[in-house]
């Protein structure tokens, strides 16, 4: 029966057609029933966002996942939202384990709160569920569409190992999320490391504003990395420099570690 199998809740930011998430959702049903519930369009970028305009309509569809067809389900929302009416209207009870991606894209460094990817993990962490956020680094600039040249065999190997391991015992009792940020040259052979996020900034953001300022302007980002200046505890170097899968716990706890004597202390000389 189903319900005596691990239930496991997988969504992603790319929308319900990526390659990514049928990638992760063919790794995971080995471990157990894979309810697929993901933003009916792109929604990359969106953080953990509760977009008031989205409508929360939930559509059934039949897609080919491997050799099987699977019925999925896509979600007029955010990829939080996505959780959010995936636990409270889909499943029956609150599933074993959450996992977004596989992402287009890695999320490292200091702006990963804009991370889609992770802002629907921290979603489900948020419900008390333990959750993985897995990226799949990009070197040629498509991380909107679905290229077709994106191979996600190694990416969907250690989605499978770090989903199991979640599954078979609970995480410490800071560890909410697990960030997996995994190299593009990767293989199923390729070590992990443990690390911590980077504060070093990772996509550096520019306009593209051809004309006034009343003309449109979108944001586009570069990547830019001083080898010599990453710490070398982090993501950013163990994904770009050491080309290895990077693990980062994240905490749903964002208060800053500083003393709270300290900066009380602070501010009371000012």
């Amino acid at each position: 029966m189903e319900s005596d199998r691990k239930q496991i809740l997988l969504t992603n930011d790319d929308g319900i057609e990526s390659p990514g998430l049928w990638a992760a959702a063919e790794a995971l049903s080995q471990l157990g029933f894979v309810t697929v519930a993901a933003p009916s369009q792109q929604f990359s970028g969106a953080g953990r966002s509760h977009p008031i305009h989205t409508d929360g309509v939930i559509t059934p569809r039949q897609l080919q996942i491997g050799r099987q067809m699977w019925t999925v389900y896509a979600v007029g929302g955010s990829p939080a939202q996505s959780v959010i009416y995936a636990v409270l209207d889909l499943l029956p009870h609150k599933p074993d384990l959450i996992v977004s991606g596989i992402n287009y894209g890695e999320n490292v460094g200091n702006s990963i709160t804009s991370s889609g990817t992770v802002g629907a993990a921290l979603e489900g962490a948020a419900f008390g569920i333990p959750a993985l956020a897995v990226s799949l680094q990009i070197t040629d600039g498509s991380y909107l569409g679905y290229s077709p040249d994106v191979q996600f065999t190694a990416a969907g190997y250690f989605t499978c190992l770090f989903a199991e391991r979640m599954m078979n015992g609970r995480p410490p009792s800071d560890v909410h999320v697990l960030k997996i940020d995994v190299p593009a040259t990767a293989t199923p052979q390729t070590p992990w490391r443990v690390v911590r996020q980077s504060m070093q900034p990772y996509y550096i953001p520019r306009t593209v504003r051809p004309g006034v300022l009343e003309s449109p302007g979108p944001i586009g980002y570069d990547i830019r990395i001083d080898p010599s200046n990453v710490h070398k505890d982090t993501d950013v170097h163990a994904l770009a420099v050491e080309q290895v899968v990077a693990v980062t716990p994240l905490s749903l706890d964002m208060t800053s570690r500083t003393p709270m004597d300290e900066l009380e202390s602070y501010l009371r000389k000012l």
